[in-house]
């Protein structure tokens, strides 16, 4: 939803309708590296007139198809598809720090961004899909060991 009101926000309201409508279907494509293609694509052609919308499209594209490539479908899928909980520990890491104005050395930077995920870490809510974890964890492990991992492996061994 994110990638496709970014790409909307670089076109004139004439072409918004029937871009959306291209990259919901490359999103939406059983075949992750088919609806990547397509996306590639829909870049291509917005590249000519609209090039910031062809340039934010781009950005993080390959990783727009991650989750379809390790076959995670279902409730885990539309969460690990979307951003809300990234941005949600950042804005309250950044509300932790924002009276914070004299910043000494790196090490304080990277004290206090933990200590703002720390205190965001206190409104994190189980994972929609939680249930479906062991099937991430198989298809992580089949995608780092391709020739040795198996879904029959129980979740809590090692590769």
């Amino acid at each position: 939803m994110h990638k496709r009101r970014n790409v909307a926000e670089h076109l004139p309201d004439k072409e918004k309708a029937w871009v959306d409508a291209k990259l919901v279907k490359a999103f939406g494509h059983p075949n992750p590296e088919q609806g990547l293609c397509n996306a590639k694509s829909l870049a291509a052609q917005l590249l000519k007139n609209h090039r910031g919308a062809a340039a934010s499209l781009r950005e993080g594209l390959e990783e727009m198809f991650t989750v379809a490539r390790l076959g995670i479908a279902g409730r885990l899928a539309k969460t690990l598809t979307t951003s809300n909980p990234v941005e949600s520990m950042i804005s309250i890491a950044r509300a932790t720090n924002r009276n914070l104005t004299r910043w000494r050395d790196g090490q304080m930077v990277l004290r206090w961004t933990a200590a703002g995920m720390l205190n965001a870490e206190r409104s994190f809510r189980r994972i929609k899909g939680h249930k479906q974890m062991p099937q991430l964890v198989n298809a992580l492990r089949r995608h780092a060991h391709p020739n040795t991992a198996t879904d029959t492996e129980p979740v809590g061994t090692a590769a």
